[in-house]
């Protein structure tokens, strides 16, 4: 029971940054421009995807959630952090750039773009670090091998030879 109000209780965060936050910033705003709302939808689709897949990963392979404060216990280098490092905040990134599409918002996409510069501080000078103490040369080699935004061609396999 406690692990399941750990998971839900983790969902604060991105139902705050994908919901609340643009319902904030465009609290007013309609969607005006049908083409635009399915391309939007598309994104937002990808993006949802994205999300669900690495938090369900990192409940299940890393036994623990996406919240910081009840971090992964177990390195992951599988599923999309095989072609990924940050699967999870590209996906947030999808569905906040769908939702600026959706709506025509210069406000939500200015959003996503700060909610990307403050994940790239956030991982440069705390989670990286975090997890190179934690998980030590293991985490330096998938660190070198997969790229945090572009993704590889082909899944990273630690007991392969990984060159990119």
């Amino acid at each position: 029971m406690k692990n399941i109000f750990k998971q839900l209780f983790s969902l604060i965060l991105p139902v705050t940054v994908l919901i609340i936050i643009p319902l904030v910033i465009e609290k007013n705003k309609t969607v005006t421009d049908m083409r635009e709302a399915i391309e939007g939808l598309i994104f937002t689709g990808i993006g949802m995807w994205m999300l669900v897949s690495t938090i369900k990963t990192l409940i299940r392979k890393g036994k623990g959630t996406l919240a910081p404060w009840s971090p992964a216990t177990k390195l992951i280098t599988n599923g999309l952090y095989a072609y990924v490092r940050s699967p999870m905040i590209i996906g947030v990134l999808l569905v906040l750039l769908g939702e600026s599409l959706i709506f025509l918002s210069f406000n939500i996409f200015i959003w996503a773009l700060a909610f990307f510069i403050i994940n790239n501080i956030w991982f440069s000078v705390f989670e990286e670090p975090d997890l190179e103490k934690k998980f030590g040369e293991e985490y330096k080699e998938y660190k070198k091998q997969v790229h945090r935004w572009i993704p590889r061609l082909q899944p990273y396999r630690p007991d392969r030879n990984n060159r990119m």
